[in-house]
């Protein structure tokens, strides 16, 4: 069984027609939302992270559990994908969903798609070996592998349209500020 195979295995079965019904009709019922009170589309989100183990965490996201993790060669127990794997899984999930979004939208329709994220990290900067190097990803690829009956050209039309809509995407792209604050429990 290939790893799309197994992933697809967890997820409810759900046809195209299925599909389509309910994003048309979460496009529309936001659209009236947003029209209605521009407010309603501000939306915050929220988790919560507790060290475990050697540099694990637990997080809860709304009523969902995740492990975070390192491999044993960062300290971890490799109990969970790694922090920088969870990011790249954000960015390809995030993908996903707005490739359906406006594939259904804009009426490019297609059968399959799988994305694959892959960056690069230079981990000097985590170990404090050379702060000349940025501590995060120094690039990243999306692979993006579509398949149904419409042209590349419609199929690049539909990219630029995730591209300037993805919110994970533009989280990897754009500077996005964070405040910081530590307390004592």
């Amino acid at each position: 069984m290939t790893i799309t195979a197994s992933i697809q295995s967890a997820a409810p079965e759900t046809t195209a027609e299925d599909r389509a019904a309910r994003l048309t009709e979460a496009g529309k019922a936001w659209a009236e939302r947003i029209d209605a009170h521009r407010s309603s589309a501000h939306l915050k989100y929220a988790v919560e992270g507790v060290g475990t183990g050697s540099v694990a965490t637990t997080v809860r996201a709304g009523k969902h559990f995740f492990v975070v993790d390192e491999p044993a060669v960062l300290a971890g127990d490799d109990i969970g994908s790694s922090p920088v794997e969870y990011a790249l899984g954000a960015l390809a999930g995030c993908q996903v969903v707005v490739y359906r979004l406006y594939a259904q939208q804009l009426g490019i329709p297609f059968d399959d798609i799988v994305i694959r994220a892959e960056a690069d990290l230079d981990a000097a900067r985590l170990f404090g070996a050379d702060e000349s190097v940025r501590a995060g990803f120094s690039e990243v690829r999306l692979n993006i592998e579509i398949s149904g009956p419409e042209t590349d050209e419609r199929y690049d039309e539909l990219r630029e349209t995730v591209d300037a809509h993805c919110p994970v995407l533009d989280i990897f792209q754009n500077p996005t500020p964070v405040t910081t604050t530590v307390t004592r429990a």
